[in-house]
């Protein structure tokens, strides 16, 4: 039979929502057009930075100054004052190239791939991971020019036209790597650059002192946000976008040619280029919560860097994660499948030889640790994220530890194997390069805009455009 209940007795059901399907906002609402840019400028515009800021700077002064002193005696005395000796002619400074250029994948990747798919929240991150990449850039470029041991020649590695055939040696992987990295950190300021002028001009607009305002006004390049500016700019910043996106790809694959193509077993692999670039994105991202957490909590930047951002590079850090674990495992199945002995020794050498605890702290942070972001809780708990970010920074330098010194300590004649082990001048070189990384950070967090204000103004409401007569 029907239902006879009458109309008015009838309730409506309603249901509680749980809270995981409920979306998290790019924006937290409650702003304006004139809220977001206040907040925003106010950190630049502002007399007195936090105190933790200053600290950061001295700490980071103090880097540099370590690293002042270092290369000083590395100038004078030569590359001995390192630990590297035979067979193992590269140590700290290859391995921390190849660490620093990681890091610097996750600025390309969040600025350029993630605008081409009209990833939103992307727009509270990308002007800091921008940054980050260049600085990451410059700390890199350090080790290669101090390598050669002569850094007055390093001129000999720069592509001009070679009449004699003498130098540069295009058909050396290293000679690839000046092309790769200095296109990567050329496309990457422009980049940087290019989407920086919009702030740049409003800064120019608001700075109360006569040399602020004209030094934002120089670097705006007479900005006035006319619809020719907007249309130029737009398809600029579209084209550097277009041009950014390979050197994702390419630059790591590059350097990963440095090792795949010689003959040694450990280096030569095929798996090497995508499972260099995955790495390099998964440290890159782990760099960018390192850092984002902090800042976030300090210049109070909870509205605009959101659990979204956070959960979303948590996921990115477990996609990458899996990869590069996934490679760690081909590279146990192609050293037991090849059928050569030295691959296979390579490998058991790397498990259970001097270096085993090495190898076994790469697996606890790179493969163990990063399955909590399965986790829902551990991807929106700032101290989770952190925790783990950290483990993935010293698992990514571990696994350059791994690859590099493990695979040329012991060669194929017994009678020249040895150890390898860092001087005080391979750390304090390592820890004046991190030195000089941050206290770039900091001088562009305190003159420039840490966030785009003008992307973060078109993510409100009343930035859509709506039909006529239709209230947003």
């Amino acid at each position: 039979m029907p239902d006879q209940t009458p109309a008015h007795e009838i309730r409506p059901v309603t249901q509680e929502i749980p809270e995981r399907f409920i979306p998290v906002p790019t924006v937290e609402p409650g702003h304006t057009f004139a809220s977001v840019t206040d907040h925003i400028s106010a950190i630049v515009l502002r007399k007195k930075m936090p105190f933790l800021w200053w600290v950061g700077l001295a700490a980071s002064c103090f880097g540099v100054m370590v690293l002042t002193a270092t290369i000083g005696k590395l100038v004078l005395v030569g590359v001995g004052i390192w630990g590297i000796n035979h067979p193992i002619g590269w140590g700290f400074d290859i391995l921390n190239f190849v660490w620093w250029i990681g890091i610097g994948h996750a600025g390309t990747l969040i600025s350029a791939i993630l605008l081409l798919l009209r990833q939103e929240w992307r727009t509270s991150i990308n002007r800091f991971a921008e940054a980050m990449t260049l600085f990451a850039v410059s700390a890199a470029g350090l080790y290669p020019a101090l390598h050669t041991g002569r850094p007055w020649y390093d001129f000999w590695l720069f592509p001009y036209p070679n009449t004699m055939t003498l130098w540069p040696q295009f058909r050396s992987p290293l000679m690839w790597d000046v092309f790769a990295v200095s296109t990567y950190a050329t496309v990457s300021a422009l980049f940087w650059y290019v989407g920086l002028i919009p702030d740049l001009a409003t800064l120019r607009d608001r700075a109360r002192g006569k040399i602020a305002r004209v030094i934002y006004g120089m670097l705006s390049l007479g900005w006035r946000g006319s619809a020719k500016h907007w249309f130029r700019y737009e398809s600029t910043y579209l084209l550097l976008a277009g041009l950014s996106t390979p050197l994702v790809l390419s630059v790591h694959t590059i350097v990963s040619f440095d090792f795949a193509v010689a003959q040694l077993p450990g280096w030569h692999a095929t798996f090497f280029p995508p499972y260099f670039v995955a790495g390099a994105v998964y440290a890159g991202f782990a760099m960018v919560l390192t850092l984002a957490i902090p800042a976030r909590k300090m210049f109070h930047l909870e509205d605009f860097i959101t659990m979204k951002h956070l959960e979303n590079m948590g996921k990115i850090m477990l996609a990458t994660g899996l990869i590069v674990f996934y490679s760690y495992c081909m590279e146990a199945f192609f050293a037991y499948y090849s059928g050569n002995n030295f691959e296979r020794y390579m490998w058991i050498n790397r498990v259970s030889g001097p270096y085993w605890k090495m190898y076994a702290m790469l697996i606890i942070c790179n493969g163990v640790a990063p399955q909590m972001m399965w986790f829902r809780r551990m991807r929106t708990s700032t101290a989770g994220l952190f925790a783990v970010a950290m483990f993935v920074n010293v698992g990514m330098w571990l696994e350059r530890f791994v690859i590099i010194p493990t695979s040329l300590h012991r060669d194929f004649l017994p009678s020249s194997w040895g150890m390898y082990h860092g001087t005080r001048w391979d750390w304090g070189m390592f820890i004046g390069s991190m030195g000089l990384f941050f206290f770039l950070l900091f001088l562009f967090v305190r003159f420039l805009p840490m966030i785009s204000i003008f992307e973060m103004r078109t993510m409100l409401p009343e930035a859509q455009a709506h039909p006529e007569g239709h209230e947003a």
